[in-house]
């Protein structure tokens, strides 16, 4: 297929954290705030003049640093985003919006308050609490940690605009992004789609990591040239797969799948767009925080959420996908050290290959995987695994 136009210039811009377009979105007076976590609202980081960063570590060499601070035995992500801070990566932010999901990101956090890694007059650091399941008092206790401690600091450091007006407006735009990913994302589904894991994980990523209305231009040309896209005659793909796991921000991990042959069709983790780009819909006469917080609540995969109803919701949607995408087997995958995904991924893999008949290849891995050997040996075996059950299939078929 024919290169998009936008796609070194998509590629560049996650190089940093601080790229062209949040230079410029600052430079026109906006505020950069920044959150790691789907737990964080992201459209309420986005109201008025704010706009939303999440933050990454692209090139991470040596965590050495920020290791004496956490230890060994710590998520590497949160580490990465530790080190990049008291390297001064994140010098450019007005502010990070935190949530107590696990003890490794509250621990890195806490980090970027006690060693001052920001000097800005009006850097601050917010902290909210997310319950574990959604009942109707959880969502009560999620809508006053957003008013206290998101919206309420973000109108007394700044003077921003929190009004039930502003937060539609920040919705609409919301919305907008997830409609256009929503339907890049659904031509996954074809069998010769005109678009690779790879460029969608690249889309993907800029925008949660880019100004809305920076971005937006961009992802709106792209859609109209895929629409019109002619992939290749033959599909390039061996096997289709689903990833399912834990923060995914290293675009070499989906170069390496898609080296090895298997097609990325969906991209069900932290990071990816299911979830992260439904539309939110509000309903006129109820209270719009309140939608935004049970949105979120509800849509979430989080593996923190521990009540039976939502870790069912989480291998009944495994399995929707892989059905609704045609997917030929499942990468549950973890980055090492997680405190949630390393319980949730080894009785979650193990349920759906015995209990759903799903091929599963189930991995731990470090946060940015670069020419890893082992992984590419391991996606290589999986994909000749899954290519022997097609011809299986398709013997039994004859």
């Amino acid at each position: 297929m024919r290169d998009l136009k936008h796609l070194i210039e998509c590629e560049q811009l996650l190089e940093e954290a601080d790229n062209e377009l949040v230079r410029k979105e600052q430079a026109e007076g906006g505020l950069a705030i920044g959150y790691t976590c789907y737990h964080m609202p992201e459209v309420l980081l986005n109201v008025d003049r704010c706009f939303s960063v999440r933050l990454r570590a692209p090139r991470t060499g040596s965590i050495d640093i920020a290791t004496y601070y956490m230890s060994n035995y710590t998520c590497e992500f949160a580490r990465s985003l530790l080190e990049r801070a008291i390297e001064g990566g994140y010098q450019f932010l007005d502010g990070l919006a935190a949530v107590d999901a696990c003890s490794a990101m509250n621990r890195c956090s806490e980090h970027f308050e006690v060693l001052k890694v920001n000097s800005k007059p009006g850097f601050f650091v917010t902290h909210m609490d997310v319950p574990y399941k959604v009942e109707e008092y959880t969502i009560d206790a999620m809508v006053t940690q957003t008013r206290k401690r998101v919206l309420d600091v973000l109108a007394e450091k700044y003077g921003v605009d929190t009004s039930d007006e502003a937060l539609r407006k920040a919705v609409e735009e919301h919305n907008e992004v997830c409609r256009i990913m929503t339907e890049i994302g659904e031509l996954r589904k074809q069998e010769n789609p005109p678009i690779t894991g790879y460029e969608f994980h690249v889309l993907s990523l800029v925008s949660y990591c880019c100004p809305k209305r920076q971005i937006l231009p961009i992802l709106r040309e792209t859609l109209e040239e895929i629409r019109t896209r002619e992939p290749d005659p033959k599909p390039w793909y061996r096997a289709r797969v689903v990833v399912i796991g834990s923060e995914i921000d290293d675009l070499d991990f989906t170069r390496l799948l898609e080296e090895a042959g298997a097609f990325v069709v969906a991209d069900r983790y932290c990071y990816g767009t299911i979830p992260g780009r439904e539309e939110i819909k509000l309903e006129p006469g109820k209270d719009v925080l309140r939608q935004i917080c049970e949105h979120y609540m509800r849509t979430s995969e989080c593996p923190r959420y521990m009540a039976d109803d939502k870790v069912e919701q989480r291998r009944q949607t495994t399995d929707r996908l892989a059905r609704e995408y045609k997917a030929d087997g499942i990468v549950y995958e973890q980055m090492k050290y997680c405190d949630f995904w390393g319980f949730e991924r080894p009785l979650a893999s193990h349920i759906l290959s015995e209990e759903y008949g799903w091929p599963v290849l189930s991995i731990d891995r470090t946060y940015q995987v670069r020419g890893s050997g082992q992984l590419r040996t391991r996606f290589q075996a999986f994909v000749e695994a899954l290519e022997i059950k097609q011809i299986h299939r398709e013997e039994d078929k004859g």
